[in-house]
Formats: structure tokens, C-alpha cells, sequence
């Protein structure tokens, strides 16, 4: 008899270590917000000690976990909307800003959103009038900023063939209303380099244009150079001077940091995000970058692009969280960190850059965006 109750004593002790050891490899701690979290809370600590700003993301999905992952990391995002004739989801402008309208309503104040406009309505004879109209309503309900994107430049044409530029005269007016509101334009100009280079596992981009080939301009020598775009841009930028910019993608100059610091020293009302191109700091020489980054302190917003929506290509918050996790080491630490494969040193910037890098450029560069 005393035999089997030691067996059971001991069964009990198996059991019980065995659901220790289940809880901590699913890095879960009491209280820490959803189950599906897998980056325990104190690796972003310091991340969130910053109360960080991601300035590029997709959110289109309510529900009470994204809230819930915002108030964990002291975390703010920008909800930024992006018109395409491609999108089977939001075939209608409105109702895809009335799902940012509703994703920043239910944030707990830990969501701003940036508008969109048509452009493919860009021959009607009020196009002017109307997206003015709309923005004036959009600024009214809370937008802090305007979203141009790549269809522009590089699918948008005239009857003729030509392709229509994001500085064509059509657009003037729409940017004197922005500059007038103290709003901010965010502008996905162009794509990577790797957009006009062959494809393979040397090309960062691969996955990317595989699935989505109608944006790989390799093989359409009809479309526009990148280099017609960006002058486009720049010349955007000088014919607007009191309107701020912020350049999506760093400024889709991603491997030309000669360049961009060029475009940073001729026109001050420019700055840009690293939605998504982190990955291309991270392959460059280490003290080059470090040193870019520190020098334009002022001009480089922190923001990853990730997307959270009912269907089609979305992220999970687990994806969120390893990202910013991933991130913040890189522009933090020391240690190697993998971005897929690729391995690459921390850059250990300083604790006044990081501040600025994921809150005070955010701050200054879309005002509306900390009320």
C-alpha cells in the first residue's frame, strides 16, 4: 500500500513539472495580454520603455488582441491606407477608410491613421476639387496624414501610354491642401533596386515579385526607370517646400545612403521610414550605416509595415512582436541578429538616437500623430 502511494506521489511530481515545463516553452507569463504572445514581455522592455511609434503599418482588423498587444509594449501605430485597383478586399476607397476609421477608434488611443485618394480618377474634370473635398472631411475625422503610392509612376497613365508622375500638375492642388492642414504626406515612390534586377536567392525581394510580378520591372523595359520616378519625386519635393514628406521605405534609396543623405542635405523637408527595408541596413558595411544614422538623426522614422487585416496577406501578433523584438536588437545591441538567413551585427546606437529613431521623428514629422 505505502508502495503505490509513493508511485503516486511521484506520478504527480511528473505531471506537475511536465506543465512547468509546457508553460515556459510557450513563453507565456501570467497577466502578460494574449495567449498567442510568444516573445516574453521583458525582452521588449526597454522597446517599450520608449512608448515607440511604428510609423507604417495595415491594420484592418478589430478585435480586442491588437488593443490589448498596443497597451503591452506602450506601443502607438499608424494606420495607413493605400488605394490599389488590385485590392480584392477594399474595392471602394471609403469602406477601406472606414475600416481605419474604426481600427483607430477601437486602438485605446493607440491608433492613428493616414488617408488615402483615388488617383486613377485623375482625368475627371473635379478630380482636384473632390480629393480636396475628401481630405478636408478625412482631416476633420482624425487622418494625420496622406498616402501617395507606387501605382503612381509606375502603373497610372494617360490614354496615350504616358506614364503619369507623382509631380504631374494634376496633383498640385491636392498638396497645397495637405501643406494648409499641417499634415504629412507619406510617399511609396518606386520600389528596391531589386525591382529591375534579376530574380534568385541573391535578390532580397525574390518572394516578393514571384507573388506579385505585376510590380517587377525587370522584365517591362516600357515602364519607367527608377530614376525617372525618384527625380519625379525630387522634384516633388522642391515644388513643396512647406509640405513634409516622409518617404516610405527609406525613400526607396535603400542601398544609396550617398544618395539619400544628398536628398536629406538638399531638401529639409524630407525624411524617411524603414517600413520593411531594415533588412537592407542590416547587409550594408555595419560603420557605414551606423555612422548614416547618427548623422541624420533627425530625418528617420521607425516603422516595419506589417499588416493585420481579416484575410489575405496578413501577419499574426506573434509576427508583430518578433519583429519589433528582431528590430530593436539590431538598433540597440551588439550581438548578431538574423533577418532570414542573413546575419548581421547590431549596430549599438546611441540611447538619443534610439528615441528619436522610435518616438521624437514620428513626433515631429507627423505632428497630428501624438495628441
Amino acid at each position: 500500500m505505502n508502495k503505490l502511494r509513493g508511485l503516486a506521489f511521484i506520478g504527480l511530481l511528473i505531471t506537475v513539472a511536465s506543465l512547468c515545463c509546457l508553460m515556459a516553452v510557450s513563453g507565456t507569463v501570467a497577466n502578460s495580454g494574449p495567449q498567442n504572445t510568444l516573445v516574453p514581455e521583458a525582452e521588449l522592455r526597454h522597446f517599450a520603455e520608449l512608448d515607440p511609434i511604428d510609423t507604417h503599418t495595415h491594420v484592418f482588423r478589430n478585435d480586442p488582441e491588437f488593443p490589448a498587444m498596443l497597451k503591452r509594449l506602450r506601443l502607438h501605430v499608424l494606420d495607413i491606407c493605400v488605394f490599389s485597383d488590385k485590392d480584392s478586399e477594399f474595392t471602394q476607397l471609403q469602406a477601406e477608410i472606414d475600416s481605419a476609421m474604426a481600427v483607430a477608434h477601437a486602438g485605446g488611443g493607440g491608433v492613428s491613421w493616414c488617408t488615402t485618394f483615388d488617383p486613377f480618377k485623375f482625368r475627371s474634370a473635379d478630380f482636384a476639387q473632390e480629393t480636396t473635398r475628401q481630405l478636408d472631411r478625412d482631416f476633420r475625422n482624425g487622418a494625420v496624414a496622406v498616402k501617395i503610392w507606387k501605382n503612381i509612376g509606375m502603373e497610372l497613365q494617360t490614354p496615350d501610354g504616358k506614364f503619369v508622375m507623382p509631380d504631374d500638375p494634376v496633383f498640385a492642388p491636392i498638396y497645397r491642401t495637405i501643406a494648409a492642414h499641417n499634415r504629412t504626406l507619406i510617399a511609396h515612390l518606386a520600389e528596391p533596386d531589386s525591382c529591375w534586377q534579376p530574380l534568385g536567392k541573391d535578390n532580397v525581394d525574390d518572394d516578393y515579385y514571384r507573388e506579385h510580378p505585376e510590380w517587377y520591372m525587370y522584365d517591362k523595359p516600357d515602364h519607367p526607370s527608377k530614376a525617372k520616378i525618384l527625380l519625379a519625386r525630387d522634384h516633388l519635393l522642391a515644388e513643396n517646400p512647406k509640405m513634409r514628406v516622409v518617404g516610405a521605405h527609406l525613400g526607396s534609396m535603400e542601398v544609396d545612403l550617398d544618395g539619400l543623405a544628398q536628398r536629406f542635405d538638399r531638401y529639409p523637408n524630407f525624411a524617411v521610414d524603414t517600413a520593411a527595408r531594415v533588412v537592407y541596413l542590416a547587409i550594408q558595411p555595419r560603420d557605414k550605416v551606423r555612422a548614416f544614422l547618427i548623422k541624420y538623426e533627425d530625418r528617420i522614422l521607425y516603422g516595419t509595415d506589417l499588416g493585420y487585416r481579416p484575410k489575405g496577406d496578413s501577419d499574426n501578433l506573434q509576427d508583430w512582436e518578433s519583429t519589433y523584438l528582431r528590430d530593436w536588437k539590431f538598433f540597440s545591441g551588439n550581438d548578431v541578429v538574423d533577418f532570414d538567413g542573413r546575419k548581421a551585427q547590431g549596430l549599438q546606437l546611441p540611447d538619443a538616437v534610439l528615441r528619436k529613431l522610435f518616438h521624437d521623428n514620428a513626433v515631429h514629422w507627423i505632428p497630428a500623430i501624438e495628441k
